[in-house]
């Protein structure tokens, strides 16, 4: 299945099909050099699988997780491209999920000022969400992505195979992103979790999240006003991951903060149980002056407000502007 992106001076086709990760040379076709970015996360045997397709292939591997998100890692990537000489003809292929798409599309980004990107994401989280639109970016200083650009792929392949590979909270932690198109967007795609077995749709899941991603990227690339509707729960979702890094997955932390700006209290019990179905959390211990100030260096955040996505019904959101005491009070 081929779903088409078009946004104004880049267009750029996503591959929805079974089993392309072993015929992805049908899709990918580079005259030159291909630098393979990946993580220690993702199976050798996917690595090898890709780079047995391509021609003239590097590959560079960092550790999985969000410290691979670094100006030291970024580095330690262009230092690589330079030193084995890859030119602006070339390519940069990420094979993993959120954390290296965002790595290497700012790589690709910033590298003779802007070489081709192809993104292969492995994970839910990144099939779902991350790997369209192009958001890249690095951390600074506790700050998830505030250093990064909008840079669209020339290509993105999902392959819905590959999630076997996963675990189960990782598999549920993209599902969250899912959950999220739905309540902002998409009330059918929302039923699909409340009657099924997501994993029994996971390919209309994939599907219809990407269709309403698409939709809001194609109208606002730039995140001026539309696009801010995808922060639905990253406002507290973000300040609650960036505290507890090694207790809670992105998507985990986003279903949480998800749940401080749904206003209809049937609709926020319906995704309760949701939650509970999966494995997702809905409570937390936190710290609420340390998630805080995380929340107030968010990119969204002007001097005293912040802009927050708030939900009044399965499929119906809109933007409303917060002031921090506001967003304290919800805390």
């Amino acid at each position: 299945m081929k779903i088409p992106v078009m946004i104004p001076n880049h267009e750029y086709d996503i591959i929805l099909e079974r089993g392309a990760l072993a015929h992805l040379a049908d899709y990918v076709k580079i005259q030159g050099k291909v630098l393979l970015i990946t993580d220690t996360g993702v199976p050798q045997a996917h690595i090898e699988l890709v780079s047995a397709q391509l021609a003239d292939c590097d590959c560079y591997i960092v550790e999985q997780g969000e410290g691979s998100k670094s100006f030291t890692v970024l580095q330690k990537i262009l230092s690589y491209m330079l030193a084995h000489d890859f030119q602006r003809s070339d390519c940069v292929i990420a094979l993993g999920g959120g954390v290296v798409g965002d790595l290497a599309g700012f790589a690709a980004s910033i590298y003779m000022r802007g070489i081709r990107f192809i993104n292969f994401p492995t994970t839910t989280l990144a099939q779902i969400d991350s790997s369209i639109g192009g958001k890249t970016a690095i951390n600074l200083d506790g700050v998830k992505n505030v250093i990064g650009a909008f840079y669209q792929p020339s290509l993105v392949i999902i392959d819905p195979e590959v999630l076997k590979t996963l675990d189960h909270r990782q598999i549920v932690s993209g599902l969250a992103e899912a959950l999220k198109a739905g309540l902002i967007a998409d009330a059918k795609l929302f039923a699909l979790f409340s009657r099924a077995d997501p994993m029994e749709e996971i390919e209309t899941i994939i599907y219809r999240s990407l269709l309403v991603k698409k939709h809001i990227v194609e109208q606002d690339e730039k995140e001026t006003g539309l696009r801010k509707l995808l922060n639905f729960g990253h406002t507290i979702g973000h300040g609650m991951e960036a505290c507890y890094l090694d207790s809670l997955y992105h998507g985990e932390a986003v279903a949480l903060g998800m749940l401080y700006f749904i206003e209809n209290e049937s609709l926020k019990e319906q995704v309760i149980k949701i939650y509970e179905k999966l494995g997702l959390p809905s409570t937390c211990d936190y710290e609420k002056e340390a998630v805080f100030t995380h929340i107030a260096h968010d990119k969204k955040a002007s001097k005293h407000t912040i802009d927050v996505v708030v939900v009044s019904d399965a499929g119906k959101s809109h933007i409303e502007k917060m002031s921090f005491d506001e967003i304290k009070a919800r805390l």
